[in-house]
């Protein structure tokens, strides 16, 4: 038997623009896969989540799916996982997720840009990543270099600061995502050092001549001890997972890059998880029209491909996971729901579905 799980977080549009995209998505196969799913057991209902939750439903549902040990006033416990894609060995203790980002002033408070705005180099990097390290050694905290856009700090002891995940930050007024606890305040003090290190750093004044945002400030996440086990997982299998969510699965047995939907169908995997992530910068930076034509485009490179692999026997099961802000939604379908012809193919059930 094989069963393919898709992840699509961003699928379900908000609820104030739902029908006005609808009418624009031309994705047929979707409208048969989400009008014809099975409901109960095999099609989870729409789960909602606290607005103000530290991780985004997608986020939160990998988390579970995937075996790390959750805690719901936290981000997900990734750092040292992703520190091994990385290439990486975390020591023992306590690590920390640091990215370098751009923090930008609204009319009276303070908003986190989506770091996929942000470009930055390696050599951009590197020398921020040696402007700032030393004051991180002061404070006898470990700062490690991962990429242009990925650090890590171990700090034991801040284990028990609660610490938010950048996208479920990104747009918002940071005070209310910036990491809670006891140790809150020697971050924010290493954080606004590092913050007025970089105002005037060569890498910011060669960025904004060429009408860059400049690289001013530090994003703290993902907290866990290099020794966090893991439980059980439900994949067998993942298929197309860039870089910031590799962490999530480092110990699935099989992980697939830059596959095609030809390419999935025929390594027939007994559970696998594919991930469709390109509708989260559209969604949260609200363009809409680039939504639009991702999703779109989806359907030719993926809905078709995998709802004829379905009718010809080659699949056994479909689910689409599908996510917004607030909430995420499950459709599963068999050859045998699909043979329900009466049904009309429709997208309406992401419309009417509930929402927080």
């Amino acid at each position: 038997m094989s069963h393919i799980e898709i992840l699509l977080p961003f699928g379900l549009p908000p609820a104030e623009l739902a029908s006005d995209l609808i009418r624009e998505c031309k994705t047929p196969s979707l409208a048969i896969l989400i009008g014809r799913a099975q409901s109960g057991n095999a099609a989870p209902p729409t789960e909602h989540f606290d607005p103000f939750s530290r991780a985004l439903p997608h986020e939160i549902w990998l988390t579970r799916r995937l075996g790390l040990a959750r805690n719901d006033q936290s981000s997900p416990p990734i750092a040292p996982a992703a520190m091994h894609v990385f290439k990486q060995a975390p020591a023992a203790g306590t690590w920390f997720i640091v990215n370098p980002v751009h923090i930008h002033i609204a009319r009276d408070h303070l908003v986190l840009t989506d770091r996929r705005q942000l470009p930055l180099s390696e050599p951009q990097s590197l020398a921020l990543f040696d402007s700032a390290k030393p004051y991180f050694d002061e404070v006898g905290k470990t700062l490690v270099y991962g990429n242009a856009h990925t650090w890590f700090v171990r700090a034991d002891e801040w284990s028990d600061l609660q610490t938010s995940t950048p996208d479920a930050a990104c747009g918002h007024n940071i005070d209310i995502w910036m990491p809670k606890g006891a140790p809150a305040l020697a971050w924010r003090k290493l954080q606004n050092e590092v913050h007025m290190l970089w105002h005037s750093h060569p890498v910011n004044q060669e960025r904004e001549a060429h009408g860059l945002k400049p690289v001013n400030s530090l994003w703290l996440w993902g907290g866990a001890t290099a020794d966090l086990a893991v439980d059980a997982l439900d994949f067998t299998d993942t298929f197309n997972l860039s870089d910031d969510f590799r962490p999530y699965v480092q110990r699935i047995p099989a992980n697939h890059r830059d596959c095609s939907a030809d390419d999935l169908i025929a390594a027939a995997p007994k559970h696998g998880l594919l991930l469709l992530d390109a509708l989260i910068g559209p969604a949260l930076g609200g363009d809409w029209a680039t939504w639009l034509d991702r999703i779109n485009d989806y359907e030719t490179t993926w809905f078709a491909p995998l709802l004829a692999a379905l009718k010809a026997r080659r699949l056994d099961r479909l689910t689409l996971q599908l996510s917004h802000g607030g909430a995420i939604a499950g459709f599963s379908n068999t050859r045998q729901s699909l043979g329900k012809f009466w049904v009309k193919p429709s997208l309406s059930k992401l419309v009417t579905a509930p929402r927080s």
